[in-house]
């Protein structure tokens, strides 16, 4: 990518593809197969054809064999070493692999949500206004992913990040600022934890 194209695409895309499907027997859920293909490839082309021109995507479990399998050409790929600290880890890592790229803001969304499609992402990337965004989809007004992060929110957002919370205690302490984005009409915000999950997936 050109250093023009960074310009016109200041919004990257962050996909959290990390975990270990402890309750899946633990298969990786990057590697699930969702239409013929493992999920982690399905989730970057909703990141780009909602308009995020740069994605990177965060493994950890079983990384390498996600490399061997998955196409995750012109995504930048960066391992978390401790994603079985859950997903908070992983964010720290995404973010920190954005600094320097020209990136104003991330699309942050998660591998297991097969049912969140481009037109919700697309949305929720639509709300950005600058390095301050703050915005999140919503089902039925119920805050979920995609989240946008201003660059300006990053750091807080990394500091308070642990365990499996993510950006939501970050979200919490701000939420007078978020942009609610209503997705509920496009997309389904199912996430694949258990065995009974894997119904989502096609």
């Amino acid at each position: 990518m050109t250093d023009q194209e960074d310009a016109a695409a200041p919004v990257a895309g962050l996909l959290l593809a990390a975990g270990g499907g402890r309750r899946l027997g633990g298969r990786p859920k990057a590697l699930l197969v969702h239409r013929g293909r493992p999920l982690v490839e399905h989730a970057v082309e909703v990141l780009r054809t909602a308009g995020c021109a740069r994605v990177h995507v965060v493994l950890g479990a079983a990384a390498d064999t996600v490399r061997e399998r998955a196409r995750l050409d012109g995504c930048a790929v960066v391992e978390n070493p401790d994603w079985a600290e859950g997903m908070g880890s992983s964010l720290r890592v995404g973010l920190a692999s954005l600094a320097g790229t020209g990136a104003r803001a991330a699309l942050v969304s998660l591998v297991d949500q097969p049912g969140i499609g481009a037109a919700a992402a697309g949305r929720v990337l639509a709300a950005y206004t600058g390095e301050d965004s703050l915005a999140s989809a919503a089902y039925d007004g119920v805050r979920g992913h995609p989240v946008l992060l201003g660059a300006a929110h990053w750091a807080g957002v990394a500091a308070s990040a642990g365990g499996d919370r993510g950006a939501r205690a970050y979200l919490r302490a701000h939420e007078d600022g978020i942009t609610l984005v209503e997705c509920g009409d496009v997309a389904r915000a199912d996430d694949i934890d258990t065995e009974a999950d894997l119904r989502h997936l096609e």
